[in-house]
């Protein structure tokens, strides 16, 4: 019986010296859908570090919660604009590359961009463009236009993307605007288009759209460059493009909250997601585009030369970047309220 106690002392005691009380939780925020799993678990083994992993549906969402206090996240990865609005706001903190030696294998060209031109705050993680999913087997024709999403023969088989910077943005660009206008008269005919073209959607989605596309619910979808490529390699009766009116061109980074409380480790982790290795199981995973060189050549080149997923910059002259619009994006929230609530 001694001999038991004993035996259970012991294991006792070596199960508290090995207590998650004693590791360093980091906090991850991320989109949904836009991580290989396993890439995680993978960190926590190799730096004996905890992950707690949270997920987000549109930047806005995510900068609300960022904005409102209470979340200490040690890594967030928005896009482009919304880093350049926290930037400006002082919301984040400025990266130590000699923590981030990987940062080397980040091709030149997403590097300096406008978002973060001296390429303080930001590592690139991902980059692609946004357009339509559509199944050539419901479609006989090609799809090449926005317009196509304003159709009536399409009436309840259209997806749109539950997010206004988005949606407003396609708009803008079918009317022949940039998609960053800040002009009233604009804008207006934006929301007079959407709330035309409501009666023919199906739903605002995000995430799920992929597996309404994906299971033949749905005709048209607007979407992102991955979740197409994702729904293609599921259904091949699915295709993408880029409308000749222009679209979204986005590049996705990691970033560095200023209130975060494990700066060090955020930065290990972002060198880690910066690994050859876990870049490219992440871009093969989740069908984005990798802004890592040596991830892309372990690529298969059907998919590194595939220009729906890599399309080269001389293709995409008439896309733009989405850029932080300061105290209009107030007319975004009040149009796309003003669309939802019809």
């Amino acid at each position: 019986m001694k001999r038991l106690l004993a035996i259970v002392l012991v294991l006792v005691t070596i199960l508290i010296g090995c207590s998650p009380k004693n590791q360093t939780v980091l906090n991850v925020y991320n989109w949904g859908d836009y991580i290989d799993e396993k890439v995680i678990s993978d960190f926590e083994k190799k730096y004996n570090i905890k992950v707690n992993y949270e997920t987000f549906t549109t930047n806005e969402d995510m900068y609300i919660k960022l904005k409102a206090g209470g979340s200490h996240y040690d890594v967030i990865i928005p896009s482009d604009y919304m880093i350049k609005r926290m930037i400006d706001e002082d919301l984040l903190a400025k990266l130590d590359f000699e923590n981030i030696p990987n940062y080397k294998y980040i091709a030149d060209q997403f590097k300096n961009l406008d978002f973060d031109p001296d390429n303080e705050y930001s590592v690139p993680y991902m980059w692609g463009t946004v357009g339509i999913l559509y199944n050539t087997k419901m479609i006989q024709e090609k799809i090449d236009s926005w317009t196509a999403l304003w159709d009536q023969k399409y009436s309840k088989q259209i997806l749109m993307l539950d997010s206004q910077r988005d949606s407003i943005g396609i708009t803008l660009k079918m009317l022949g605007y940039s998609l960053n206008s800040k002009d009233t008269n604009e804008l207006e005919q934006a929301k007079k288009a959407l709330i035309e073209q409501k009666p023919l959607v199906l739903a605002y989605v995000v995430d799920e759209g992929k597996d309404k596309m994906i299971a033949g619910e749905a005709a048209l979808a607007v979407v992102w460059s991955g979740d197409a490529i994702n729904c293609i390699r599921e259904n091949p009766d699915l295709t993408y493009v880029i409308p000749k009116e222009g679209s979204n061109l986005w590049f996705d980074s990691m970033v560095i909250p200023k209130n975060a409380r494990n700066k060090k480790e955020a930065e290990l982790f972002i060198n880690f997601m910066c690994e050859t290795d876990i870049a490219y199981r992440n871009a093969d995973y989740i069908g984005y585009a990798s802004p890592h060189t040596e991830a892309v050549k372990k690529l298969p080149k059907e998919i590194a030369n595939d220009h729906r997923a890599y399309p080269p910059m001389e293709e995409l002259t008439n896309c733009e970047v989405f850029v932080d619009l300061g105290s209009v994006i107030k007319e975004f929230d009040r149009i796309w309220t003003e669309i939802k609530a019809q």
